[in-house]
Formats: structure tokens, C-alpha cells, sequence
């Protein structure tokens, strides 16, 4: 199984016209939405082990962990746009920016192993 920060990886945005190209346009908005679900929801299975408050939505998932120091705030604020991005990908689809879809291939996917390492840290701490 392919998970969808893979896929992602994979796609040139200098070699695939996706304005033109419905169907990988298709697959990349897809795969940016479940690879941010899938942050949501590590961020929000934390927060309830932990107790911390309870997120209002998805952009707090990410600011209450760096409130608490599971990942730094700078980071949290950064990943608070991705979920604000997930959400435009969902609700507003019919109006998305293809430039910013590339900004995302291009400058964001690193931010999911950064969010993965930072949650691996938390995770061993919390196995001590």
C-alpha cells in the first residue's frame, strides 16, 4: 500500500501539467487531504491521552500540541495552514488555486517526516 505522502513525493509538479491532467490533479488533492487527516488525527489521539483541552477544530489540533510541547509552536503554526488547506481541499474544491497546490508539492511535504520524526520523539518519552 502506497500511503499518500509517498505518492506525493512522487509527483514532479515541473513535469505534470495538472491543471490539464484531471486525474492526477485528482490523486494529489486526494492524497494532500488524507496525509493531513491522518496528522489531524495522530495530533488529536495525543491530546486525549494527554488530557489536554479539546481542539475546536482542525487548525487547533496543531496549535494545543505545541502549546504542550509535543512539537515546537513555530511548527504548530505551520502545520495549523496545512489543516486550513485540507479544509479548502474539502469544502471550497471547486475554487482551488493550482499554484498553490504546487507551493504545497514544492515547499510543504517535508513537513510531514518533520511532523512524524517529532511525534516518533514524543512517542519514545513517553514509552520510558
Amino acid at each position: 500500500m502506497q500511503v499518500p505522502v509517498n505518492y506525493l513525493k512522487s509527483i514532479d509538479p515541473e513535469s505534470v501539467n495538472i491543471e490539464e491532467n484531471y486525474e492526477v490533479r485528482s490523486a494529489i488533492e486526494r492524497n494532500f487531504q488524507l496525509a493531513i487527516e491522518c496528522a489531524i488525527d495522530i495530533g488529536e489521539i495525543i491530546i486525549s491521552k494527554e488530557g489536554f483541552e479539546r481542539p475546536e477544530d482542525y487548525r487547533s489540533v496543531f496549535l494545543i500540541l505545541g502549546k504542550h510541547d509535543i512539537i515546537p509552536k513555530d511548527f504548530a503554526e505551520k502545520l495549523s495552514a496545512a489543516a486550513g488547506f485540507r479544509n479548502f481541499l474539502v469544502h471550497i474544491y471547486e475554487k482551488i488555486d493550482l499554484d498553490i497546490i504546487e507551493k504545497y508539492l514544492v515547499e510543504n511535504l517535508e513537513d510531514f517526516d518533520i511532523f512524524a520524526s517529532y511525534i516518533a520523539e514524543y512517542v519514545e518519552k513517553v514509552q520510558k
